[in-house]
């Protein structure tokens, strides 16, 4: 039986831009899929799908038991949705703003009211509730975002990188709320860039890229495919470093993977601790002063140099698709709501 979230093979294209190209998905209820993959794999476009703001040239999607292209207005009715850029009313004060989506919900003004008062303590916004948007930060702006995707608790949610332009503590509070909203039943899809954000959050993971799903599974069975360890050497002088990666791709089983600005290298190995030693002696042996060695397991990051052959870009450092445009994301909000 199909899940909350269900899709086959979605396809979109943008001109020559083919977005999706076969997209197939199934999330259970009450649990967290995080979709995963590098800026312009296809991750918004797939949300925008879903959600009834982009139709797909081919394939079908169910959300919440609704048929996406025969049903949309029941869709909106049944999702909640925060984009990838803040979509709130500049005009209008943070308490107005979420007392506004609290009224397109058609719920009471009281309610509304006293919802918007909840949410704006949560995301600690109280002391600015009554300061019109255009005067909020970036980072306040997002969550008054993320806090008017939640002024209702529909049965699914939709995230595009919701904790972007978060600082730390602000980033720990929202995946304290989803983790609140999923005990609850809803069911979430989430797109990220943080891989400590997928490690947290999702029972379940896919991996994007060039629109395809190219890998499915838990965090464990991800890191698992891969397989092996790997050891981690810093050394404390620059010049150093070729000679550090020549000791380790003498005991490594794979390519050596250099971050040059931390003098940071990583090499998967089979043998664990007595490699480890070893790597230890020879490096002593050709006095390369270590700053820090260890040995450790795979982690998500591992998993996208392996699949998609380079790491996760860094939040934030550029559009996720074609078609997508921060003007657009205005829109969003109200469509979902009617």
């Amino acid at each position: 039986m199909p899940g909350a979230i269900h899709a086959e093979g979605l396809v979109k294209t943008f001109g020559d831009v083919r977005a999706l190209d076969g997209v197939d998905l199934d999330v259970p209820e009450g649990t967290v899929l995080g979709l995963l993959g590098p800026n312009g794999a296809g991750k918004t476009t797939t949300v925008r799908v879903l959600t009834t703001l982009l139709r797909p040239d081919s394939g079908r999607a169910v959300v919440a038991g609704i048929d996406v292209l025969k049903h949309p207005q029941e869709v909106r009715r049944s999702i909640g949705l925060s984009g990838q850029f803040a979509a709130v009313d500049e005009y209008l004060t943070g308490r107005e703003n979420l007392q506004m989506v609290g009224r397109l919900y058609q719920m009471s003004a009281r309610d509304a009211k006293r919802r918007a008062a909840e949410l704006l303590e949560r995301f600690n916004l109280a002391d600015a509730a009554d300061r019109t948007a255009k005067t909020y930060s970036g980072g306040m702006r997002r969550r008054l975002d993320l806090a008017a995707a939640l002024v209702v608790s529909p049965p699914v949610m939709f995230m595009d990188e919701p904790t972007t332009g978060l600082d730390p503590r602000n980033r720990q509070a929202l995946w304290e709320v989803i983790e609140e909203l999923v005990a609850g039943g809803t069911t979430l899809l989430l797109t990220t860039q943080y891989l400590e954000e997928a490690d947290r959050l999702a029972h379940d993971i896919a991996v994007v890229d060039h629109g395809r799903v190219i890998a499915r599974g838990t965090s464990d069975e991800l890191k698992a495919r891969i397989g092996g360890e790997r050891i981690e050497v810093v050394v404390h002088e620059r010049d150093d470093i070729s000679v550090a990666e020549e000791v380790l791709r003498g005991l490594g089983r794979g390519a050596v993977a250099l971050e040059e600005h931390t003098r940071r290298l990583t090499v998967p190995v089979v043998g664990g601790a007595k490699l480890l030693a070893e790597a230890i002696r020879e490096l002593d042996t050709r006095s390369v002063e270590i700053d820090d060695v260890g040995l450790r397991r795979p982690t998500l990051d591992d998993v996208f140099i392996s699949l998609t052959g380079h790491a996760a870009e860094e939040a934030g450092a550029g559009g996720n698709g074609a078609g997508d445009r921060a003007d657009a994301q205005a829109a969003d909000r109200k469509e979902t709501a009617k």
